[in-house]
């Protein structure tokens, strides 16, 4: 049996300091929670499985995600490292396993440029590209009978739209037909973020989350709301998630990834320990 992967997530921004990692809530109300080198030293000494470093302003301020932060991280850890943010074009995903990543998180580009994906996918493989899906809940049923129509916890009925520019931008696209048409193009991963779930420590959207994990193929990273080690469990028993991917309960050091791991072990979930 394949073991389930948690995965420290450094949503990182530029400023004064050259790049320093945040968190928010649905993404806006962000607080600095250090330096990402730093933490991804740190993560690696836990035992984390895999690492993802977003550049989340880089969409939005129309510019190149930060090598050189890049590269002073992937020097000081030994797990995979994903990078996203800012990714436009071929020479932009070649520029990023050349700093050291070894798969590219493409979102904003690839909702505009669907063929960047297959592109990236051809030449670098897919293992290399990741397809990082953003979405948020929709209630307008109504107007959309052409949407995925999920059930929610509340027995509310709801579609998933896709959002881009860090969450700022609803594209009118629906998350599940989405993510088919990424793995067509032959993205390897998906990374799941529900924005209604980003920062609440309400635990994974494990609606869509199921439903993706049911429907595609390739691995589904769950991402936003996790509060508690539980929370993580969830996530690989009802959303039936490849891995787990989680920020604050590690940034602010209320669990280590061996505390996460031990937790799920004892129930019975395979980790690598």
């Amino acid at each position: 049996m394949l073991t389930k992967r948690i995965i420290p997530c450094l949503d990182v921004t530029l400023d004064e300091a050259g790049g320093t990692v945040v968190k928010g809530i649905e993404f806006v109300g962000l607080r600095k929670a250090g330096d990402p080198v730093e933490l991804a030293k740190r993560y690696n000494e836990q035992g984390a499985d895999e690492l993802v470093f977003l550049d989340i302003t880089a969409s939005h301020e129309g510019r190149s995600t930060m090598i050189n932060v890049i590269e002073r991280t992937a020097n000081e850890v030994f797990i995979p490292l994903t990078v996203g943010g800012g990714i436009n074009s071929i020479e932009d995903v070649r520029q990023i396993l050349r700093a050291g990543a070894d798969k590219v998180s493409i979102n904003t580009s690839a909702v505009k440029n669907p063929e960047l994906i297959k592109e990236a996918s051809e030449i670098f493989g897919a293992q290399c590209i990741v397809t990082a899906i953003d979405c948020k809940r929709n209630t307008n049923i109504e107007d959309n009978p052409d949407k995925t129509i999920l059930e929610l916890e509340d027995g509310t009925k709801a579609w998933y739209e896709v959002v881009i520019y860090g969450g700022r931008k609803p594209t009118g696209l629906d998350a599940v037909q989405w993510a088919r048409h990424v793995e067509e193009l032959g993205a390897g991963e998906i990374l799941l973020t529900s924005m209604d779930r980003d920062g609440t420590y309400d635990g994974f959207d494990i609606p869509i989350t199921r439903k993706l994990s049911e429907e595609l193929e390739i691995p589904i990273i769950a991402s936003g709301g996790v509060g508690n080690p539980e929370h993580m469990y969830k996530g690989f028993v009802d959303g039936k998630a490849d891995a787990a991917l989680a920020a604050s309960i590690f940034h602010f050091g209320e669990y280590t990834v061996g505390d996460v791991k031990e937790y799920l072990k004892e129930k019975s979930i395979p980790v690598r320990i």
